[in-house]
């Protein structure tokens, strides 16, 4: 069973006209897939990111999670099926600039409420420690490079052990020796982890390294499978 799956999922906002945002997309993701979306700007790619992270809610068509349609739950439902289940990166990486690393990347896990103080420090630190930041665990957001930045953003990602990962431009920012070292980090995250990783880019280096390419237009998917 596919850990995702778009059907015919589509987003229109109202108007005069009304704004097409995605049109009719279908294709299902596989856990251990590092898969890409990619486009030119304005056609669409993030809209879907966002559709297919619950962050909004479609027009048309749904999204299924292991098989089961999401799109009845409330907001509170999906709140919580986010924290639990997904892991989000994006360009900005959002982190709170006043915090240090340990304690942006331990937010999550407090949220979730699922481990006590002391488990949630050591887990902060276990995956900061594999995203060779452990010696600047202590440090706040504004001491640390763009590239050390977007390591925390993605460990934040990985605090509740989702099995998909959702990334928007994560690179946008980042200089080539830098996004390559986070492509790495996606390549095993979805490899050697079997997580599913959809990550939207302009990049064409990144989507020649990654397992499957869906290319958007104008809000529709024009080549699924590459």
């Amino acid at each position: 069973m596919s850990l995702l799956e778009a059907r015919h999922l589509s987003r229109t906002l109202s108007g005069e006209p009304p704004v097409l945002l995605v049109e009719d997309a279908n294709f299902v993701i596989e856990r251990g897939s590092f898969t890409t979306i990619i486009g030119p700007s304005g056609c669409g790619k993030s809209s879907l990111l966002y559709l297919l992270g619950l962050l909004d809610r479609p027009t048309g068509g749904s999204v299924l999670i292991d098989g089961e349609d999401v799109g009845d739950l409330d907001g509170d439902a999906r709140a919580r099926l986010r924290l639990e289940r997904f892991g989000f990166v994006f360009q900005f990486h959002f982190l709170l600039p006043e915090f240090t690393a340990l304690e942006n990347v331990m937010l999550p896990i407090r949220r979730l409420g699922r481990l006590d103080r002391i488990e949630t420090e050591m887990r902060a630190m276990e995956l900061l420690t594999a995203a060779g930041l452990g010696g600047k665990a202590k440090n706040t957001v504004d001491r640390l490079s763009g590239g050390e930045r977007q390591r925390v953003a993605i460990a934040r990602a990985l605090a509740n052990d989702p099995g998909l990962i959702l990334c928007d431009e994560p690179t946008g920012n980042l200089d080539s020796q830098n996004s390559a070292r986070v492509v790495e980090s996606f390549q095993m995250l979805a490899h050697d982890q079997n997580r599913a990783v959809v990550c939207v880019t302009h990049d064409l280096e990144i989507a020649a390294v990654s397992d499957r390419r869906i290319s958007m237009l104008d809000g529709r998917i024009v080549q699924p499978d590459s």
